[in-house]
């Protein structure tokens, strides 16, 4: 770390943000003289409900407050803002209309259009009409298995325009993970898509529809959406199916009517990973993810009516239903989907250029790949109209924020940013009015009472420990699904510390007022009793050009633990002890001893889940020879098999 930021808005930028807006109308209707964002920070954990009413304000949600109750109870689990409250997601979303680009898409090289406002509200307003002749009402669940397509966004903001449930994986998903997911929430409509498009690999779909689709009683209609241009071919083989246009095609487009159901009802169902079981189905509700997403865009990323925002996700990960929520800011969605490194390594810098992207949404995984794949995108594309680069899904090593200001843009708000699936959103995330400095997340999000507490729950400072949120926030969840006891929901977040949420991150506060994620707590190394975060090895291994990437454990070892690294190197690279030593000395000199592996071990694979975060407790499990519960959340399973009765573990 260094007390010399990397970056610094001017002053004048800094003045201009919507954050230095919204803190002056809470100076005015308060009688308050706020000055900076820590002082509002401050503000907005000690008055929740004042804060999240001027968000709605602000924000300009369009719905019925009722009462003015703002905020009911002050437990977690259990408390509830704007009791009384009712809205519509999709009414808050679909504002603009007009002829102005509302998507843009690229499918790697294959497939690129567009659609205006007025294409969007006429898909959402046949989509509706469609689903509602179908059967699907206010709290039924309609399951997605779709690319990141516009007719993705457009369909599920039909499904929430009439009160009913969105839930969606990602294309490549296997069976097993489809219906561990979708099987528990029964849908009554199922949207697959024929195929998709990977790393210029054309995947039929075909099938994989026809196994999961008999699978899904309840799924009363199949709905095939184009892409690969044979929906027609898997349609008639898929059972209960029809093509997306055979869905729509008795219904003309009229304006749209939204039924406003009460603020905490379920908008969208989001899953655990599922590697240690059947994955845990988290429902979140309209009106907390509405008001917590429309602060992030506008006060946190500072997006703008017309700025044009991308994210490099997933339907299977919670940054698309972040990233979709962006046209509730007036925004244009810049949507990709297929390889981020097809058919080249600075594709989607070409994209950014071309398309004028305001914000660049990615991960920190992209980002060191990036570095390593020797990608100057400063020098080779003009990325003037990027003011925000935004980064999430694991901790981003102090490097990477160097190679971003180096060889991406200089002149760049760079937000690494930490939430997960649990509140789809962020605990700490970007500042628009502060010094980025190196390896750091510049704040924790505004309403968020976000600490770090040690074993015994007392507040610490540059020291690791746990992340905790000690107040209600909007976008706790709802519920689990067929959780009726509130139990499973009870023990994933509360059983540590009663009435205070425990993420399950090893974090820690710097003497500049910003957080270090090391890494899961639950994957915390525990050597000779010292706690090491797993974030801390990988910063320092993936500085070393022959080795791509890393994944830590702690093997269970003559009455101890001991760290275990594993390694894929470059094509071509051995590791040999010259490596090793380098290794190391890396580790040693730039984390500490502690943090020097017992056994490093050259891996050809890594196995992660499949929004590309790695998984050590599932290599943990295989070391240690027990069974990886749920396989089927692996993007690449068969990597598990790599790992089991190494010799080299035996001593």
């Amino acid at each position: 770390m260094t007390d010399k930021p990397l970056w610094i808005p001017s002053p004048e930028r800094v003045a201009a943000t919507q954050v230095m807006d919204f803190m002056r109308q809470v100076n005015d209707r308060h009688g308050l003289s706020l000055t900076s964002y820590k002082d509002l920070h401050a503000w907005s954990v000690a008055h929740p409900g004042l804060f999240w009413d001027q968000v709605w304000d602000y924000c300009g949600v369009i719905g019925d407050k009722g009462g003015r109750r703002l905020i009911d109870g002050d437990r977690m689990p259990g408390a509830q803002f704007f009791p009384d409250a009712s809205i519509n997601f999709a009414e808050n979303l679909l504002r603009k209309t007009g002829s102005g680009d509302a998507m843009v898409f690229r499918g790697e090289d294959k497939v690129s259009y567009r659609l205006t406002w007025d294409d969007v509200h006429a898909l959402v307003s046949r989509a509706q009409q469609a689903l509602k002749a179908a059967g699907v009402g206010k709290g039924d669940r309609v399951a997605a298995m779709l690319p990141n397509l516009p007719e993705s966004v457009a369909l599920m903001l039909a499904v929430t325009s009439i009160g009913a449930i969105w839930s969606s994986c990602s294309p490549d998903f296997g069976e097993r993970g489809v219906l561990d997911r979708f099987g528990q929430i029964e849908p009554k409509v199922f949207l697959a898509v024929d195929g998709y498009w990977y790393n210029g690999k054309a995947i039929d779909l075909t099938d994989r529809l026809t196994h999961i689709a008999g699978q899904l009683p309840t799924a009363q209609k199949v709905i095939i959406v184009p892409y690969l241009k044979i929906a027609d071919k898997v349609a008639a083989a898929v059972p209960r199916a029809v093509t997306l246009e055979a869905f729509l095609a008795p219904f003309t487009a009229k304006p749209v009517i939204y039924e406003r159901v009460p603020f905490n009802h379920p908008v969208y169902i989001l899953y655990s990973s599922g590697t240690t079981g059947v994955p845990k189905c988290i429902v979140h509700g309209g009106g907390g993810t509405l008001l917590q997403h429309l602060k992030e865009h506008r006060l946190q990323s500072d997006v703008r009516e017309g700025d044009r925002v991308f994210y490099f996700t997933t339907l299977g990960w919670m940054m698309w239903n972040w990233l979709v929520s962006g046209i509730g800011a007036g925004a244009t969605l810049i949507l990709w989907d297929g390889s981020p490194f097809a058919p080249k390594p600075d594709v989607l810098f070409e994209y950014a250029q071309d398309e004028k992207i305001t914000l660049f949404g990615t991960s920190a995984k992209y980002i060191d790949a990036l570095k390593k794949a020797d990608v100057h995108p400063a020098k080779t594309h003009d990325l003037s109209s990027v003011r925000v680069m935004t980064s999430t899904g694991s901790p981003l090593a102090a490097e990477s924020f160097d190679y971003v200001y180096s060889d991406i843009k200089s002149d760049l708000h760079l937000a690494s940013i930490s939430g997960g699936t649990d509140i789809v959103s962020c605990f700490v995330l970007g500042d628009p009015t502060a010094p980025v400095y190196r390896g750091e997340i510049q704040a924790a999000g505004l309403g968020m009472a976000v600490d770090v507490w040690s074993d015994d729950g007392q507040h610490i400072e540059q020291e690791k420990g746990e992340l905790v949120c000690t107040r209600p926030f909007t976008s706790m969840p709802v519920m689990f699904w067929n959780d009726p006891d509130g139990k499973k929901y009870r023990a994933a977040y509360f059983e540590r510390f009663p009435n205070v949420w425990c993420h399950g991150d090893f974090a820690e506060w710097t003497k500049h007022g910003g957080l270090i994620i090391h890494g899961r707590s639950d994957a915390t190394l525990n050597p000779g009793g010292v706690r090491i975060g797993t974030a801390e090895i990988y910063a320092q291994v993936e500085q070393i050009p022959e080795v791509l990437e890393a994944i830590a454990i702690g093997q269970d070892f003559d009455n101890d633990v001991r760290v275990v690294l594993f390694v894929r190197c470059k094509e071509g690279v051995t590791l040999d002890d010259n490596l090793r030593d380098t290794i190391k000395k890396k580790i040693r000199t730039g984390a500490s001893p502690r943090h020097v592996p017992a056994k490093i071990i050259q891996i050809a694979d890594i196995p992660r889940t499949k929004s590309g975060k790695i998984t050590e407790l599932a290599v943990r499990d295989v070391v240690h020879g027990r069974a990886v519960k749920n396989t089927e959340a692996l993007a690449n399973p068969e990597a598990l098999k790599l790992y089991e009765g190494l010799a080299e573990l035996r001593t």
